[in-house]
C-alpha cells in the first residue's frame, strides 16, 4: 500500500511541474503576443479548436483530437504566441465546460502546450542546420514538427500513466496508440495540402477560405468521435451481455463469488469490490470482497453495516465526500472514488455493490450505468440463489421424509415380523420343534430381504461419484468398473460431444442415475452384444441417448411390474428426469431392441425452473 501511495504521489507531482510550466508559458506567450489585426479569423479558429477537442476519439485511459491541423495552420500564419494562446484557451474551455476534475482543468492544457513549445523549439533550432531544396525542406520540417508533437504529447502522458498506480498494459498503450496514429496521419495529410495550396497563387486568403479547407476536419472531427463513442457502447453492451448469459450458469455452483469477480473485471475498472447482502435474518454480510485491506474483519466489526439501507439509488462518492459514505472505513486509504449501488427487487433492498477506485472523479457516466446495470442482474442472480437452494433444501427434505417412510413401512415391519416370529419359534421349540425349525427359517428368509432393503438405502445415500469427479468422468469410472465385474460379453461404448456446461449437482445426479440404471438393466435382461452411450453438450439442450442391440421389452409390461417396485427401473428414472424438467423417452421392440433418449433443457442443467409433472415417452 505503500508503494501505492507512492506512485500515486509521483504522479501528482508530475502533473503538477507539467501544470505549472504549461501555464507559466501560456502566461509568457500572452505577454508577448502582437497586436491583433483580424480578430474575428482568430474567434474563428479559436471556435474550430474548440469543436474538434468538444469531439475527441475515446480510448482507454484518454482520449485522441483532430485539433492540430487547426494549430499548425495558425501556427503557419500567426507565429508561435498566438497559436499557444488559442490552443490554450480553447483546450481550457473544453475541460471546464465538460466539468473535469481540476488538476484536469489545469494539466491538459498545459501538456499540450509544451509539447507544442517543444516541436516549435527543436524545429527553430535544428532545421537552419538541413541543407536541402526548398520544397523538400518545408516537407521534412512538416513531417518533423508534427512527428515531435506527437511524440512529446504521448511521452507526457505515459509518463503520468505509468506512474498511476492502476495498471497500464501493453494493450492499453497499444489502444492509445492506434488513436494517436489517426490523428498524426490526419494531421500530416492536412499539413501536406497546406504546404501544397500555399505555394500556389491562388489570390487573397481569407475567412471562407479558411472555412472551406477546414470543415471536412470538423465534420471528421464529429463523426469518427461519434463513430467510436457507438463503438465503445456498444463493446460495453456485449460486455454486459455476456455478464448477464455466464452470471446465470454460476447459480448451482459452489464458487459463485469467484465467477462474479472475474466477470465483474471485465465490464469495469476497478480497484476494490465489495459485496454486501442480507441474511434470513435481514441482517448484513459481506458476501465477498477483492483487492481490500488486509484487515478489512476487524474493520468491519467497527462499522455499522445498517447504514448500508440508506442507499436506494446509485451514488458515487468522491474524495471531498468520501467519508461521509456507509463503511469508507473498510476501504484502502488511497482509496478516492467509490461507487455504492443497491442490488433492489420488487423495491426489496437485498444487497450493495461497492466499487472504489484511487483517483477522485474517474467513475465516468458509462462505468456508474454499466454498475447500476450489474446490480440489478446480481439482484435476480442472488433471488435466484436462494430459491435454487430452496428448492434443493426441499428435495432434500422430502428425500430424507421417504426414507423414513421406506423404514417405517418396509425394513421396520420386516424385522418386527421376523422377531415375532422368532419369539413364537422359541417357545415351540420343547412341543413342536419341527414347526419351531420352519419359522426360524421363514424368519431367515425374511431377515435377508431385510438385509437387501438396508443395504440398497445405504447406497443410495452414499455421495454420487459426480461430487468428485465431472460428469463425465464418473460415467466412464462406472462403465470400466462393470466391464471388469463381469457383464455378460456386453461391449459398451461411451462417447460425448461437446464441451460439458456448468451443471447442477442435481442434474448431474439425474444423468449418472439413468445412465447407471440402464446400463444395469441392459446387462441383466437384454441379452445384447453392444450398448451405445451418447452425451452430447448441446447450445440450448443436453441430450443423452443410450442405445442396444437387445431383445427389446414390452413398455406397458414393464411400467405393470415397476407399479409393484415404485422406487426402482422406469418409473424412477422418469421421476428422477422430472425433478430437473427433462423429458424420458423409451423405445423397444424385439427386433430392434432398446433406445432410451432424455433431454434436459437449458433451464433445467442451469438449476431453473422444475418441471413437477411427470411424462414417459414423447
Amino acid at each position: 500500500m505503500k508503494q501505492i501511495a507512492a506512485r500515486h504521489h509521483s504522479a501528482q507531482s508530475f502533473m503538477m511541474i507539467v501544470s505549472l510550466i504549461g501555464w507559466s508559458l501560456a502566461i509568457y506567450s500572452l505577454l508577448q503576443m502582437p497586436v491583433i489585426e483580424k480578430p474575428f479569423e482568430l474567434l474563428f479558429l479559436l471556435t474550430f479548436i474548440f469543436i474538434c477537442e468538444h469531439y475527441p476519439m475515446p480510448f482507454r485511459k484518454g482520449n485522441s483530437s483532430l485539433t492540430f491541423p487547426i494549430i499548425f495552420l495558425t501556427y503557419l500564419i500567426y507565429g508561435i504566441e498566438i497559436t499557444i494562446v488559442l490552443y490554450f484557451i480553447g483546450v481550457l474551455l473544453t475541460t471546464w465546460i465538460n466539468k473535469r476534475p481540476l488538476r484536469i482543468i489545469f494539466f491538459n492544457p498545459a501538456q499540450l502546450i509544451l509539447s507544442l513549445a517543444g516541436a516549435h523549439f527543436f524545429q527553430e533550432t535544428f532545421m537552419p542546420l538541413f541543407s536541402a531544396p526548398e520544397m523538400w525542406k518545408n516537407f521534412v520540417s512538416l513531417f518533423i514538427f508534427i512527428a515531435l508533437f506527437y511524440l512529446i504529447n504521448n511521452f507526457i502522458v505515459d509518463i503520468i500513466l505509468f506512474l498511476r498506480p492502476e495498471k497500464y498494459t501493453k494493450e492499453i498503450w497499444a489502444e492509445k496508440g492506434k488513436g494517436e496514429l489517426f490523428s498524426f496521419s490526419i494531421s500530416l495529410v492536412y499539413g501536406f495540402l497546406l504546404y501544397y495550396l500555399g505555394s500556389q497563387n491562388r489570390g487573397e486568403v481569407d475567412i471562407f477560405t479558411y472555412f472551406f479547407f477546414l470543415s471536412p476536419l470538423i465534420f471528421l472531427a464529429i463523426i469518427s468521435s461519434i463513430i467510436l463513442r457507438l463503438r465503445a457502447d456498444k463493446q460495453r453492451l456485449k460486455a454486459l451481455f455476456h455478464f448477464s448469459s455466464e452470471l446465470n450458469k454460476s447459480i448451482p455452483t459452489k464458487e459463485w463469488d469467484k465467477e462474479i469477480k472475474l466477470l465483474l473485471s471485465e465490464v469495469v475498472f476497478y480497484e476494490e469490490s465489495f459485496l454486501f447482502t442480507k441474511d434470513e435474518q435481514e441482517n448484513w454480510e459481506l458476501a465477498f470482497s477483492e483487492g481490500s485491506r488486509a484487515d478489512l474483519a476487524e474493520a468491519l466489526k467497527e462499522e455499522d453495516l445498517s447504514k448500508l439501507e440508506k442507499i436506494h439509488t446509485t451514488q458515487v462518492f468522491n474524495k471531498q465526500d468520501l467519508d461521509q459514505a456507509p463503511l469508507s472505513g473498510c476501504f484502502d486509504k488511497n482509496m478516492q472514488a467509490a461507487v455504492y449501488a443497491p442490488l433492489l427487487l420488487d423495491n426489496e433492498l437485498i444487497g450493495c455493490l461497492i466499487l472504489t477506485k484511487i483517483r477522485t472523479n474517474s467513475f465516468v457516466v458509462e462505468d456508474v450505468h454499466s454498475i447500476s446495470t450489474i446490480s440489478n442482474q446480481l439482484a435476480i442472480f442472488l433471488k435466484t440463489q436462494l430459491l435454487f437452494r430452496e428448492k434443493e433444501q426441499r428435495i432434500l427434505l422430502e428425500e430424507r421424509n421417504r426414507i423414513a417412510h421406506d423404514i417405517h413401512d418396509g425394513i421396520a415391519q420386516t424385522l418386527a415380523g421376523a422377531v415375532m416370529k422368532f419369539d413364537s419359534a422359541a417357545r415351540k421349540i420343547p412341543s413342536n420343534p419341527e414347526e419351531a425349525q420352519r419359522m426360524i427359517n421363514d424368519s431367515n428368509n425374511t431377515l435377508r430381504e431385510g438385509l437387501k432393503e438396508i443395504r440398497d438405502s445405504i447406497y443410495a445415500l452414499r455421495p454420487y461419484p459426480t461430487e468428485n469427479l465431472s460428469l463425465d468422468s464418473a460415467i466412464q469410472k462406472k462403465i470400466d468398473e462393470m466391464k471388469k465385474n463381469g457383464n455378460n460379453g456386453l461391449e459398451i461404448l461411451f462417447e460425448k460431444r461437446g464441451i460439458q456446461t456448468q451443471l447442477s449437482l442435481l442434474t448431474e445426479k439425474v444423468i449418472y442415475s439413468i445412465t447407471q440404471e440402464s446400463i444395469q438393466n441392459c446387462i441383466k435382461h437384454a441379452q445384447a452384444s453392444s450398448l451405445n452411450v451418447l452425451l452430447s453438450y448441446q447450445k440450448e439442450q443436453i441430450f443423452l441417448k443410450i442405445k442396444d442391440d437387445g431383445i427389446g421389452f414390452s413398455l406397458y409390461e414393464a411400467m405393470t411390474t415397476a407399479m409393484k417396485e415404485p422406487h426402482y427401473g422406469i418409473l424412477q428414472m422418469n421421476e428422477d428426469a422430472a425433478k430437473i424438467g427433462a423429458t424420458l423417452q423409451i423405445e423397444s421392440s424385439e427386433t430392434k431392441g432398446t433406445e432410451i433418449i432424455v433431454r434436459i433443457p437449458k433451464m433445467g442443467f442451469e438449476g431453473g425452473i422444475i418441471n413437477d409433472s411427470s411424462t414417459v415417452g414423447g
